[in-house]
C-alpha cells in the first residue's frame, strides 16, 4: 500500500520531525569531515565489498521514469550513446541494455571494486559498453569519452554521495561529453526523505548531508539547490520536481515517507 505523487511543493514536517531536525545542529567535526573526503572511495570500495552485488536491486524502472531514453530518439531504431554516471554494479545499467539493444554506453564509477563487479558480469560486453573507474571530481571524462557524443547521461542516487562544494565538478564534467541539445536525467535523495529523518544525533556535516555509519555520505536536495547549481554550470532546466511517496508497511502499521527529486537539464 501507499502512494506516489509528483509536484513542485516540498514535504512538510510533522511537528515532532521539525523538532528533532531542530535540535540537531551540532556538526561532525573538521578534523573527521576531512578525514571522510579523504576517505570516501575507500568507504564506498569497502561498501561493495561488504555488500558484493547484492544491496541494490535491478532498476528496472528506469526506462518507464525517464521516457527520454524513446524520445530523443529521431527514430525509432536509432542507436543511442549513453554515459552512466556513477554506475555502481550495474544495477540500472544492464537492465537498460536488456530492454534498449541499439544503445552503446558508457560507465563509470568512483570505486575500482563495482567497476570490477561490472565487468565481471555475464551480461557485460564490450561491444556494448566501456566501463571504466573515475572520481568525477577530477578525473576529465574526455580520456575515456569523446567530446560532445553523449544523447543522454544518467545522474541516478550519485551526486547525493559527493560533498556539496564539488558537486559543480561533476556537473562540468559531464557538459563536455554531452551533445548540444540532449539532457541529464536526474534523481536523488530529495529534502526530508526517511533516510534524513533516522539518521541519529552526531551524523550531520552540513545544511541536509550526513554521514552514515558506514562512512558514505549524502545529501538531501531541495529544487532550488539542484536548479541552481546547474544552471551556474550552463544547463537548463527542463522538469524538476519532487516524487513524494508514502510506503505502507501494513504488519507493523507504519507509513514511510520517502521523498526524491526527479528532473531533467539540458545542455543548449
Amino acid at each position: 500500500g501507499g502512494f506516489q505523487k509528483k509536484g513542485h511543493s516540498a514535504r512538510i514536517l510533522r511537528p515532532e520531525e521539525a523538532e528533532r531536525l531542530a535540535k540537531d545542529q551540532v556538526l561532525v567535526s573538521e578534523f573527521k569531515q576531512l578525514k571522510l573526503e579523504k576517505e570516501a572511495q575507500k568507504n564506498w570500495d569497502l561498501f561493495y565489498k561488504r555488500n558484493s552485488t547484492n544491496f541494490f536491486k535491478d532498476r528496472h524502472w528506469t526506462t518507464r521514469e525517464f521516457q527520454e531514453l524513446k524520445a530523443c530518439r529521431e527514430f525509432a531504431d536509432q542507436k543511442l550513446t549513453i554515459l552512466e554516471a556513477g554506475c555502481g554494479v550495474g544495477n540500472c545499467l544492464f537492465p537498460l541494455l536488456e530492454e534498449d539493444l541499439n544503445i552503446f554506453a558508457y560507465a563509470c564509477d568512483f570505486s575500482p571494486r563495482a567497476v570490477e563487479y561490472v565487468k565481471s558480469n555475464a551480461l557485460y560486453s564490450a561491444e556494448r559498453c566501456k566501463v571504466f573507474q573515475c572520481d568525477l571530481t577530477k578525473d576529465d571524462l574526455l580520456e575515456n569519452i569523446p567530446a560532445d557524443s553523449v544523447d543522454v547521461v544518467t545522474l541516478i542516487f550519485v551526486l547525493s554521495a559527493i560533498h556539496p562544494d564539488k558537486m559543480h565538478l561533476v556537473l562540468k564534467n559531464i557538459y563536455k561529453v554531452l551533445k548540444p541539445g540532449k539532457c541529464v536525467l536526474f534523481r536523488d535523495y530529495g529534502l526530508y526523505d526517511h533516510a534524513m529523518l533516522r539518521f541519529k544525533s552526531g551524523s550531520k556535516l552540513g545544511e541536509n548531508f550526513y554521514v552514515r555509519q558506514d562512512g558514505t555520505r549524502s545529501y538531501f536536495f531541495t529544487k532550488e539547490f539542484l536548479c541552481q547549481l546547474f544552471k551556474a554550470e550552463g544547463y537548463e532546466e527542463v522538469v524538476n520536481e519532487y516524487v513524494q511517496r508514502e510506503t505502507v508497511n501494513r504488519k507493523e502499521d507504519l507509513r514511510v515517507p520517502r521523498v526524491f527529486l526527479q528532473s531533467k537539464f539540458q545542455k543548449p
